[in-house]
């Protein structure tokens, strides 16, 4: 009988051990050193945003007009006045060390433009760092701050702090880059220490986490690669180290042990590989192929930085899956039973055998196969209970204040900028092209523009226009009431895009004049994640439902695969919003609910969810279906393939709960809402849905479980695997529980 694809791969693989292997390290090797050869292509302001605020910066890259970072330093004193003299000479004195540094342009002194807080005793200099690009300026900004810095301390009395777009994207990138390195040296560690207790042996234990983090760095050179065609960014490095170490663990470990287990069952190597690769090998190929179609679902979005996202992703995960089906067999050829050598003293001892399952999922199984009606009824409504508050749930674009850590120097910065002047961080700036920008119509449309967007009562001053005659664009500075993202600052910006802007420069024909700004981008943003929301869960949905449907030819699974899974997502949704929304616990992971969950967060956690998730539940189920077919009633089949995988499960999921647990303790709030939302899901996942409700599920269903219409059965066989030579015979039943229900 033909063999199946993981089958097919996995024998070459063991009769073609070295070049399997030094294949391996030759792509390996390969795709790092051509992606670095190559760079990362990044996504630029115009891919990155949708809406108006990507049309602005179409507009403005067309033209080759660069937006300068543009920088503050507040000027405070409790006592004095703008009007004081060593007030005015305090303001002299910074605005003479800032242009010290030859790193600025355009200062703009708070007399010239009455940048002057209402109660006189705060003011503000504006300027521009120099720099082609926004790198440029965030390389060129510290000179800039080290000289307020030493302003503040010849003003001892004073307030000086700088605040602005160069400075925040200097603490951004410094905190990704430290961040990151965190990431890798805690997250690997981690992996290393849980599968050295898992299987006691350090050969064992290290095989997973080498082979990850070669997947990780070839799909890193992948990427990089084909960054000129798809545009990458740094999200999508993190969340390709993030993925491809709890993923190209997980694929490896449900190979080794499954491999260890026949070997301990008396099979001699080859065979025990060969039933490795046919069955842990045909699982690990479905999951990956389930993984990759659901990150797909985030091109539906139409954003640049999930399309990055979604493409880092399918590569490492596809890199992960093929590691897993050709160079791991061939080193488990290689190593034979020495992959167990190196046992660590005092720690669990690799027993593969252990069919039955620890003492722990025993007792949790046995009342669940006893009373799985009553298990499946209490199991759903503790999830829906903890999936409450997802009703509750609003999303926003954090601002720069909410993303930062309490305490953050720039934060406190930024809040007493905006105590003193409203709006003055953060102002929507219309970008006009026009036919002649220097008309004495267009001239008027501009002054008006200004004139009535004060009158609304929604904006003030001071208000700014750069002119930029022979690209004829203008640009026109206007500052908001609000925080910048809150229903003030967006009941200004519609006022201003849909009253105002068509109203003045907008009536001049041929001028267009999108909005952009700090809060045009949230707004835009949440409008493009609402609008691809459905569209994004349908396709993630319907296709993971056909995997599951074309795997196991049962309507039943492919269902209960679907439901269960939207239960897991359903609770992560109800612990983000409780957390990090209303701010319950909180505290215990070094934060405070900022009253709202990053508008990216759900979406994103939904598909990779959603495709991780199939890792337990193919593994599972497969494990069920194994000793279904090889003979075993469903209901003892389901006794068997939970207690069988107990063990590998349990490890494979404090594996990514420690992986992903890793991330909630990063600086930035988004990373720690990403990281805790995967980390809680994961871990229902692993327990209260595969522990309890889908063995109790599966027990209630019994022989309905393998339903399938008779219209369906030309669904064609996709990754079916023929039972190799040497699969055991169907396991011994395990005797029905006292009480079971017939």
């Amino acid at each position: 009988m033909k063999q199946g694809i993981a089958a097919t791969m996995g024998a070459w693989s063991a009769r073609h051990r070295k070049t399997a292997v030094f294949g391996w390290l030759l792509f390996v090797v390969l795709a790092s050193y051509l992606g670095g050869m190559h760079g990362a292509h990044k996504v630029t302001d115009a891919e990155s945003m949708p809406g108006q605020v990507a049309r602005a910066a179409k507009i403005l890259d067309d033209a080759g007009v660069k937006s300068p970072a543009g920088e503050t330093v507040l000027v405070q004193h409790p006592s004095l006045t703008a009007d004081d003299p060593a007030f005015h000479a305090a303001v002299d004195q910074v605005a003479a060390a800032v242009r010290a540094t030859g790193r600025t342009a355009g200062e703009l002194g708070p007399y010239e433009t009455g940048a002057v807080s209402a109660d006189r005793h705060s003011a503000l200099l504006r300027f521009t760092v120099d720099g082609a690009d926004r790198e440029a300026a965030v390389a060129n900004v510290p000179a800039v701050m080290d000289a307020v810095a030493r302003a503040q301390r010849q003003h001892p009395g004073f307030v000086v702090e700088e605040y602005g777009e160069a400075s925040s994207g200097k603490w951004f990138g410094d905190q990704f880059k430290n961040d990151f390195a965190r990431a890798e040296w805690t997250a690997v560690p981690l992996a290393l220490g849980i599968l050295l207790i898992a299987f006691g042996a350090v050969v064992a234990a290290v095989l997973p986490v080498v082979l990850a983090i070669t997947a990780f760095v070839a799909a890193g050179g992948l990427v990089a690669l084909c960054s000129g065609l798809l545009h990458t960014s740094d999200d999508a490095s993190s969340v390709m180290l993030l993925v491809g170490l709890a993923v190209g663990v997980d694929y490896c470990l449900f190979y080794l042990r499954r491999e260890r287990e026949e070997r301990a069952a008396g099979h001699d190597p080859a065979t025990a590989l060969r039933i490795a690769a046919a069955t842990s090998g045909r699982a690990v190929l479905v999951s990956g192929v389930t993984v990759v179609v659901a990150m797909a679902g985030m091109f539906l979005t139409g954003i640049a930085d999930f399309r990055a996202m979604s493409f880092a992703t399918i590569v490492v995960v596809v890199t992960a899956v093929l590691g897993s089906l050709t160079v791991l067999p061939a080193l488990l050829s290689m190593l034979g039973d020495r992959v167990a050598k190196g046992r660590v003293p005092f720690l669990h001892r690799l027993r593969p055998g252990a069919g039955d399952g620890s003492r722990f999922w025993n007792a949790v199984l046995t009342p669940v196969l006893r009373r799985p009606l009553a298990a499946a009824v209490l199991a759903t409504g503790l999830l829906l209970a903890v999936a409450a508050p997802l009703l509750t749930m609003h999303t926003a674009n954090l601002t720069f204040q909410q993303q930062l850590p309490r305490g953050n120097a720039l934060v406190a910065t930024a809040q007493r900028v905006e105590a003193a002047f409203p709006g003055s961080p953060a102002p929507a700036t219309v970008v006009v092209k026009a036919r002649d920008i220097t008309s004495p119509e267009m001239t008027r449309a501009l002054a008006d523009l200004q004139s009535r967007a004060l009158a609304t009562g929604r904006m003030h001053g001071p208000t700014e226009v750069t002119v930029h005659a022979e690209q004829n664009v203008a640009t026109v500075d206007i500052p908001l009431y609000g925080s910048g993202n809150d229903a003030v600052s967006a009941a200004a910006l519609e006022a201003l895009r849909e009253e105002v802007v068509p109203a003045t420069v907008g009536a001049v024909p041929g001028t267009e004049a999108p909005v952009t700004g700090s809060t045009a981008g949230s707004v835009d943003f949440n409008r493009q994640m609402s609008d691809a929301m459905l569209p994004v869960f349908g396709f993630v949905v319907a296709f993971a439902f056909l995997l599951m449907l074309l795997s196991f030819r049962s309507l039943s699974v492919a269902v209960t695969a679907v439901v269960l899974n939207l239960l897991s997502v359903g609770a992560a949704y109800g612990v983000l919003a409780l957390v990090f929304q209303h701010g319950v616990g909180a505290a215990l992971i070094g934060t405070a609910g900022v009253g709202a969950v990053e508008s990216w967060v759900p979406l994103f956690l939904f598909v990779i969810l959603f495709g991780l998730s199939m890792d337990y539940h193919v593994f599972v189920v497969s494990r069920i279906k194994e000793a279904r077919d090889a003979g075993l009633p469903t209901r003892a089949a389901v006794a068997h393939g939970i207690r069988s995988t107990a063990g590998v499960v349990t490890s494979a999921a404090v594996i990514m709960v420690g992986v992903f647990a890793v991330f909630g303790t990063l600086s930035m709030q988004s990373m720690k809402q990403m990281g805790v939302g995967l980390a809680v899901a994961v871990l229902i996942d692993a327990t209260v849905i595969r522990a309890v409700l889908l063995p109790a599920v599966m027990t209630l269903l019994d022989e309905k479980n393998w339903y399938l219409p008779r219209w369906l059965h030309r669904l064609p066989r996709v990754g079916a695997e023929p039972a190799p030579a040497g699969l055991p015979a169907a396991p011994r039943p395990e005797p029905a529980p006292a009480g079971a229900h017939r």
